[in-house]
């Protein structure tokens, strides 16, 4: 499977909740950075964080770029977000970047950025 497949099955699973089958593709001690400089080494830890934030969210992924630098490939995902707050408000178009960094196969870095909480969308008054 080539680095982009391998990233966009593991956002698939995501989006299915199938959060072991996520944590399988990480290398041991991996690093998962959020919006704020949030830092988790599981996917378990990273979804209960984001419990309380929103009811569902997804992505439309809509380019990847692969780079290799020795015996790592960075794969970055760019794309927007959709999904539903916890009012029951669907929101759409909310601009993502994800980068990857796979090291054997398995992924050992996962960096997050997004406008989530510049758009206002997950503000419930």
């Amino acid at each position: 499977m080539d680095a982009a497949a391998l990233i966009d099955k593991f956002l698939q699973l995501g989006e299915d909740r199938k959060i072991e089958e996520m944590q399988a593709m990480m290398a041991p001690q991996s690093r998962i950075e959020f919006p704020g400089g949030k830092l988790f080494s599981t996917q378990t830890e990273m979804v209960a964080n984001a419990k309380g934030r929103y009811t569902w969210i997804k992505k439309h992924r809509d380019r990847y770029f692969v780079g290799v630098n020795g015996d790592q490939t960075t794969v970055t995902s760019i794309g927007t977000l959709y999904g539903e707050n916890l009012a029951g408000v669907p929101f759409d178009g909310i601009r993502y970047v994800d980068v990857f960094v796979i090291e054997n196969g398995l992924i050992k870095e996962q960096m997050v950025w997004n406008d989530l909480c510049e758009s206002g969308v997950l503000d419930v008054k």
